[in-house]
């Protein structure tokens, strides 16, 4: 998401990770997929994998 900075004013960039249960392990770094919340599986872990929409390179 782009946000405008309060001081400087201009768009910065920013970004959340989310750790999300991958069940079949079929996931890797950089691929774009659905997530939807979930009840805790960890400590951290709150989001459930849906589907994948695009593999990594």
């Amino acid at each position: 998401t782009l946000v405008k900075h309060p001081l400087l004013k201009k768009y910065v960039r920013r970004r959340k990770k989310f750790t999300a249960h991958d069940p079949m392990n079929e996931c890797g770094m950089g691929d774009k997929v659905r997530i939807v919340e979930f009840r805790p599986m960890s400590r951290n872990k709150r989001w459930h994998l849906v589907s994948i929409i695009e593999k990594a390179v």
